[in-house]
């Protein structure tokens, strides 16, 4: 694996545990695709570092696990804004 390769798996993993970022927040923030930072932590991180995978994990699980509350929230605020935009229609 290229060393600019393991400095970036290594950055975004350290991103993700410590602030609780999702993969599409990390994505953006590191300016690559999602599936770029999950390849980068589910399949090169636990070869370079098992210890700190281990820590990503628990944040990548939990954010899997609220998923379904993010998406409701979205979906609320799409349709509550769009109704007060169509009252004004």
């Amino acid at each position: 694996m290229k060393d600019y390769i393991e400095e970036r798996v290594i950055e975004i993993a350290n991103y993700i545990a410590e602030s609780g970022a999702t993969v599409r927040e990390a994505a953006k923030v590191f300016k690559v695709s999602k599936s770029t930072v999950h390849k980068d932590v589910a399949e090169r991180l636990p070869k370079i570092n098992p210890a700190l995978w281990a820590g990503v994990k628990k944040v990548l699980d939990q954010n899997k696990a609220e998923r379904h509350i993010r998406g409701g929230r979205a979906t609320r605020i799409k349709y509550k804004s769009e109704k007060e935009n169509s009252r004004f229609n």
